[in-house]
């Protein structure tokens, strides 16, 4: 005889309870509140007193959906939502109303090649294939938005790689860009959780010319660098002259306030072929431990 082969659980899923309490006859007391599922009942896990329920679940929701994509690694992109394509850069300035405005829009559309190096960038991050496990790597990530965003989603998109967007919920309507892929396109409603998950999977961080938002991700991610914090990666920046004129990093170091070392952070780059055999050279010369596989301790 055989041995017995008991069953996987002895309760039932939450989704068969979920729908059998869909059903219940109606009185005063199935009726109130009170008598909902905890996890059916919205106005309970919206009080103030569920907010770590809730960062639970947004950390949570993304890193089980992306481990089931078999996601091992991604490929950061951070920058700005308002450079223009190149195609559209003419017109932006066309539409300038006043000298300001015109130099204002002059400068964007000096910024619009910086659309095309991304494009490239998530090219040949989108090419990059699965390891002999089928986990994929460098799969390019972005804040799911316009320009510089849009730019590396539609380069892997375009070699057939899926890609990520990490959505934020603002004031003003925001939709991911087309070329997110939708099943790994995330919504969030804490930027701290958001900037996490940019950051748990991230084996390279490319950061484009951008404002408030760009040098919120970029200077956390120097100062978790600098503290230890997360291991070295290749940090790529690209615009030299844009941040040097926005940011004085020798003055900081002149001040005292960084360490000379701490600009070998991030590296310099001005095209995509540039920063990807930056990548390449950065962990042939940093290779993963060997306890470590798919981008996690074992």
């Amino acid at each position: 005889m055989n041995d017995p082969i008991p069953p996987k659980r002895i309760f039932p899923e939450a989704h068969v309870d979920a729908k059998a309490a869909r059903h219940v006859p109606s009185s005063p007391q199935t009726e109130s509140a009170a008598y909902k599922l905890a996890f059916q009942d919205t106005d309970f896990l919206l009080r103030e007193d569920l907010r770590p329920v809730r960062f639970q679940l947004e950390l949570l929701k993304p890193e089980l959906l992306l481990d089931e994509a078999r996601i091992a690694s991604t490929f950061v992109v951070y920058g700005s939502a308002r450079i223009p394509e190149p195609s559209m850069a003419e017109a932006l300035v066309a539409g300038a109303s006043d000298d300001r405005q015109r130099a204002i829009a002059e400068r964007l559309k000096a910024k619009a090649v910086y659309y095309d190096v991304a494009l490239e960038l998530g090219r040949l991050a989108g090419a990059c294939g699965c390891d002999e496990d089928g986990w994929r790597h460098f799969v390019v990530c972005s804040g799911g938005g316009p320009s510089i965003m849009e730019a590396a989603n539609r380069g892997a998109c375009e070699v057939g790689a899926e890609t990520i967007g990490l959505n934020i919920v603002l004031p003003h309507e925001q939709l991911p860009n087309r070329y997110v892929t939708p099943d790994l396109s995330f919504q969030f409603h804490y930027f701290a959780l958001r900037k996490m998950h940019f950051l748990l999977r991230a084996r390279a961080v490319a950061v484009f010319p951008g404002g408030f938002g760009t040098f919120d991700e970029f200077f956390e991610l120097l100062t978790l660098i600098q503290t230890g914090k997360v291991r070295p990666l290749p940090v790529i920046l690209f615009g030299r002259e844009f941040w040097n004129r926005v940011v004085d990093f020798e003055a900081l170091v002149e001040e005292g306030v960084i360490a000379p070392h701490d600009l070998d952070i991030f590296h310099w780059c001005e095209s995509a072929e540039e920063a990807w055999e930056f990548v390449q050279r950065f962990y042939e010369d940093h290779p993963a431990p060997p306890r470590e596989r798919n981008g996690t301790a074992e």
